[in-house]
C-alpha cells in the first residue's frame, strides 16, 4: 500500500479546505483499486458480466419484439374480420341463403370502411386441359383486391360489372401447381368447375401468406359471390372482411359493422374481430418477455454486487492500519467512508461501461446471426444497464464503508 502525505490530504480544520481534494477523490480510488490486483479485477468482470447481461438481453428482446412487429406489419394492422355463422342449436329451417352485400350502403352507413369483400368459400375439383386439381373455389367481390392488397402478373381483376359473369381470377400457386403437372395457364383459357367453364381474365402475383386472414388466395380461383350457387347448391357467405384506415377507431367501427351485418343477415351469428387487437396483445406479451430477461440480468448483476462487497470488506480488512493512521491525523469518519465508497463506485463504473459494451457487441452478434432484419438499440438498455450496475456497487459499497468509518484509531492501530 502507497502511503500518503496524510498532512497535505486532511489539513486543520481551521484552514479553509478541510479533507480531501477533488483531485485527490478521483485519484486515490483508482490508485488503490490498481494495488489490490487480482481481487478488483475479478469484482470488475462480476459487475461487468451483470451489467452485460442487462444490456443484451434488453436490446435482444426488443430487437427480437421488432422482429416480431415487423412479420404482422402489412399483415392486415387495419383489417376487421366478420365471421358469418348459423346460431348454436340450429337444425334447419328458414334462413335463407345470402351471397350478396349492398356494400354501397355499408360505405354511407360507416365511412370508417374504405373497401368491404365478402367471401364464400368451397374446396373443389378444377378442371383444365385435362388435368385436374383441387382448389378452393373463393366467391368475392370486386373489392377484395382493396381490401387484401392483391397485385395482379396478367389481365385484370374482378369489376362490379362482373357479377353475372363467368369469369375467374387465379392464384398464384394455382398456376404453379398446374405448370407442375405439365398445363400451361394463360388469360383466355376456360377451367371447368362443376358443370360450368370460367374464363380466366386475371393471374395473381404471389401473395404473402397471412394467417390472420381468412382465406388463402395463392391457392384459390376467384369468382363472382353472386354466381357461387352455380358450384354449390346453397352457397352462404361464411366471413367478410373490412379495411379500416387509422382514422377511425377500430373498436367503433367493428361495432357499427357487426350491427349493419345483423341487419343484413338476420338470423345469424356474427362476431368482428380486430386483428390489430392481436398484434398489440403479441407486442404486450414481447414487452412482459424483455422484462422476464432484464430479472435473469438483475440476478447476474446482485451476484456481482455481492463480489464487490467481499472485495471491498477483504480491502477494508487488510487496511485497518492505515484507517487508524488516517484518523489519528485528522480524518473524520465520514472521510473514511467516502473514501471506501469512491473505490466501490469507481469499481462499479468500469464494470458498467465495460460491461455495457460487452453487451451492446453481444447483442449484435446474436441479432445479425439470429437473421433479423437489422439490429436496433433499446433506449432504456444503455441507461438501464449502467445505472443499476453503478447503484449495485454504490449500494454493496454502502455497508463496508460505513463500517470502515466506525473503527476507533486505537483498535485500529493495535492491528498487525
Amino acid at each position: 500500500m502507497a502511503w500518503h502525505d496524510f498532512n497535505a490530504e486532511y489539513p486543520s480544520e481551521s484552514s479553509s479546505g478541510y479533507g480531501p481534494s477533488w483531485l485527490q477523490l478521483i485519484t486515490e480510488p483508482l490508485e488503490n483499486l490498481r494495488l489490490l490486483g487480482r481481487r478488483a479485477v475479478l469484482a470488475l468482470l462480476g459487475i461487468a458480466v451483470g451489467c452485460m447481461a442487462v444490456v443484451a438481453l434488453l436490446n435482444i428482446g426488443y430487437n427480437a419484439r421488432v422482429q416480431a412487429m415487423s412479420v404482422f406489419k402489412g399483415m392486415g394492422s387495419d383489417l376487421l374480420i366478420a365471421s358469418i355463422q348459423l346460431p348454436v342449436g340450429y337444425s334447419g329451417g328458414a334462413i335463407p341463403s345470402i351471397t350478396r352485400l349492398n356494400t354501397g350502403v355499408l360505405h354511407r352507413y360507416n365511412p370508417g370502411i374504405t373497401a368491404v369483400a365478402p367471401l364464400i368459400s368451397v374446396n373443389i375439383d378444377a378442371r383444365l386441359k385435362g388435368h385436374t386439381l383441387n382448389v378452393t373455389a373463393l366467391g368475392s367481390g370486386s373489392e377484395l383486391s382493396d381490401v387484401m392488397d392483391l397485385q395482379l402478373a396478367k389481365g385484370r381483376f374482378l369489376s362490379r360489372y362482373d357479377t353475372q359473369g363467368t369469369y375467374a381470377v387465379v392464384g398464384a400457386k394455382v398456376i404453379t401447381a398446374w405448370k407442375a403437372l405439365g398445363v400451361r395457364v394463360d388469360l383466355g383459357d376456360r377451367i371447368q368447375l362443376g358443370s360450368y367453364l370460367y374464363e380466366i381474365i386475371g393471374i395473381l402475383k404471389p401473395n404473402k401468406h397471412n394467417p390472420l386472414l381468412p382465406a388463402m388466395v395463392n391457392m384459390a380461383i376467384i369468382l363472382p359471390a353472386e354466381r357461387m350457387q352455380r358450384i354449390i347448391p346453397a352457397p352462404q357467405i361464411s366471413s367478410v372482411m373490412a379495411r379500416n384506415p387509422g382514422d377511425h377507431a377500430p373498436e367503433q367501427t367493428a361495432h357499427h359493422l357487426q350491427q349493419w351485418l345483423k341487419k343484413e343477415m338476420p338470423g345469424f351469428d356474427v362476431n368482428v374481430q380486430i386483428p390489430q387487437q392481436l398484434i398489440d396483445g403479441i407486442a404486450q406479451q414481447s414487452r412482459l418477455f424483455s422484462w422476464l430477461l432484464v430479472g435473469l440480468g438483475g440476478i447476474a448483476l446482485l451476484v456481482g454486487g455481492i463480489g464487490v462487497m467481499n472485495v471491498m470488506v477483504m480491502n477494508i480488512s487488510e487496511r485497518r492500519r492505515e484507517i487508524g493512521v488516517r484518523m489519528s491525523l485528522g480524518a473524520r469518519p465520514r472521510d473514511i467512508a467516502l473514501m471506501f465508497l469512491l473505490e466501490s463506485v469507481v469499481l462499479a463504473t468500469l464494470g458498467a461501461v465495460t460491461g455495457a459494451s460487452m453487451g451492446l457487441v453481444v447483442s449484435w452478434i446474436f441479432v445479425h446471426y439470429s437473421g433479423w432484419s437489422s439490429f436496433s438499440l433499446s433506449a432504456i438498455s444503455l441507461p438501464l444497464g449502467v445505472g443499476s450496475a453503478m447503484a449495485t456497487g454504490l449500494f454493496f459499497g454502502l455497508s463496508p464503508a460505513i463500517t470502515a468509518s466506525r473503527l476507533s484509531p486505537v483498535q485500529a492501530l493495535r492491528d498487525e
